[in-house]
């Protein structure tokens, strides 16, 4: 009779406290470093097997590394590890996370499937499959700790718009899609119906290549690069409708992808919003070749304390207190000076702009018309 290698107790014992090890500790092994610099994973590994024997009660005698070797390449063999090198630490599948992990990666996910109907069905699935786990937790798991109140002006779960009487043929439709072709690369053919800052684009078929979804403040945006001059642009996924053609059968891959994400998000944490500008100014941009405009805007009372709280509302900023206001300077492109002063109308009669010349001709217009509409209801 051939007896399996862990037909013994001892050596059966120290495999399932190895499993449990695994699925208890996951990323064990990432961290420990001996004196010589270099990884020493197996006496980490060792560690975590002890203690949890000692939890169960269970005796665990002294074994050498290269039996905790043998038996990692066994849980190798039976396709419990993968075959490849663990060298930021071992776990199990895709059992990558501890419990207090999870519960950090459960409430941003539910924070951000409140816009996306994609996320919120892979969060209702993990909520279901992790009930058990929530109830011996006593509900701690799966509670709502943390959240956010940022909420889409747009409906962006098809089935909801379709039991509403809302429906219409977005790009929202094609989110799978268009994830699936962030990651590989892909050239798209995509159809802009609407653009309301520029109506003549409306009703124009665009070809791009997608980089990222963005959620900012009212609603989810597909972040692009256009085939024809690799200028970066902007678009409200509820603005293009359903129409998705992938262009052609060559992948550029994700690591050209991401290094034009990085591109592209250089030229945001520069402005102010997400506008990006036209293809000549962004391309003088890019280039180092463009001259930014400094705004100054003073703030008045109530909204100073606001106003000096923002510390990092923008890298170029400088904020000066004096008595009775506040001295707001940014350096930015000339592109975000819309948006620039859409924030500044926010405080109304609490702000004055004093340059550039331009913007401050603006918001004194703005300021006559408003006037000028309440004097008439007066």
């Amino acid at each position: 009779m051939n007896l399996h290698s862990y037909s013994e107790s001892d050596s059966f014992i120290r495999l399932m406290m190895l499993i449990a090890t695994l699925v208890h500790h996951p990323g064990v092994g990432a961290e420990d470093v001996n004196e010589t610099g270099q990884s020493d994973a197996m006496q980490a590994v060792f560690a975590q097997m002890r203690q949890i024997a000692q939890e169960l009660d269970l005796a665990l005698p002294e074994y050498s590394v290269h039996t905790i070797r043998k038996d990692l390449r066994t849980l190798r063999k039976y396709g419990i590890l993968d075959r490849r090198m663990y060298r930021w630490g071992y776990y199990l599948g895709t059992g990558a996370l501890t419990q207090m992990e999870l519960s950090i990666a459960l409430q941003a996910l539910m924070a951000q499937a409140q816009g996306d109907p994609t996320l919120k069905r892979v969060y209702e699935t993990l909520e279901r499959r992790l009930r058990g786990l929530n109830l011996d937790l006593k509900g701690q798991l799966l509670y709502p700790v943390r959240t956010q109140l940022q909420r889409s002006i747009i409906y962006t779960d098809p089935a909801e718009m379709m039991l509403r009487g809302h429906y219409r043929h977005s790009l929202l439709e094609r989110v799978d899609e268009l994830l699936s072709a962030i990651l590989r690369g892909d050239a798209i053919e995509l159809y802009q119906r609407s653009n309301p800052y520029v109506p003549e684009s409306s009703g124009q078929f665009l070809q791009v290549y997608p980089l990222q979804m963005i959620y900012a403040d009212i609603a989810w945006y597909v972040l692009c690069e256009q085939l024809e001059d690799g200028h970066f642009v902007m678009i409200r996924l509820d603005r293009l409708s359903d129409h998705f053609r992938v262009v052609g059968e060559v992948q550029r891959g994700l690591e050209v992808q991401f290094e034009q994400l990085k591109l592209a998000h250089r030229l945001l944490s520069r402005g102010w919003g997400l506008y990006l500008g036209d293809v000549e100014a962004q391309r003088l941009e890019r280039s180092g070749q463009l001259e930014f405009v400094t705004a100054i805007v003073r703030f008045f009372p109530p909204v100073l304390d606001f106003i000096l709280e923002g510390e990092r509302r923008h890298p170029t900023q400088k904020v000066r207190r004096q008595e009775g206001y506040v001295d707001y300077q940014v350096s930015l492109p000339e592109r975000s000076m819309a948006e620039f002063l859409q924030w500044v109308n926010r405080f109304m009669g609490a702000a004055q702009v004093l340059a550039p010349d331009s913007l401050r001709r603006q918001h004194y217009e703005a300021a006559l018309r408003l006037v000028g509409r309440y004097e008439k209801n007066l």
